[in-house]
């Protein structure tokens, strides 16, 4: 994996994890907008993870990093993200688009950080589709402007 400095969240939190991987996926658009992205075409996504908590669980951790990878890498990686339920075709909110993946990625992860009793929160996803684009996902916290 290539060294990479991703954008820090502010937070007061006394732990910060990070987790890098990366998965292959191919995807469409279903948007004339989109041009070539229309068609069927596949990238190699790196994903960037970043939870944070006060507790720590049973095992000394805030979350497993090989949880983390099983949640997204096992269920995207070699898939056509068109298929899965999380995208729709038809709703451009859930387009497969980087943007949608990178917040569907921190959907699945909070998603299972709530059902935990030490009850971490993911604070960003950092997702790059191509050398030169990438997407950082942070959901709105009450009183952002």
């Amino acid at each position: 994996m290539m060294q990479q400095i991703y954008p820090a969240p502010m937070h007061s939190f006394s732990y910060e994890l990070n987790k890098d991987f990366h998965f292959s996926a191919a995807h469409a658009i279903p948007s004339d907008e989109a041009g070539k992205c229309r068609f069927v075409h596949g990238h190699t996504y790196y994903v960037n993870i970043t939870v944070a908590g006060d507790d720590l669980d049973d095992a000394g951790f805030l979350i497993n990093f090989k949880k983390i990878k099983q949640l997204v890498h096992d269920r995207f990686d070699h898939t056509l993200l068109n298929d899965d339920q999380l995208f729709s075709e038809d709703d451009s909110d859930r387009f497969p688009t980087t943007e949608v993946v990178a917040r569907s990625i921190w959907e699945i992860i909070e998603s299972h950080l709530r059902e935990t009793d030490n009850q971490p929160t993911c604070l960003q996803v950092f997702l790059r589709e191509t050398p030169t684009s990438y997407v950082l996902y942070r959901p709105k916290k009450e009183g952002n402007f």
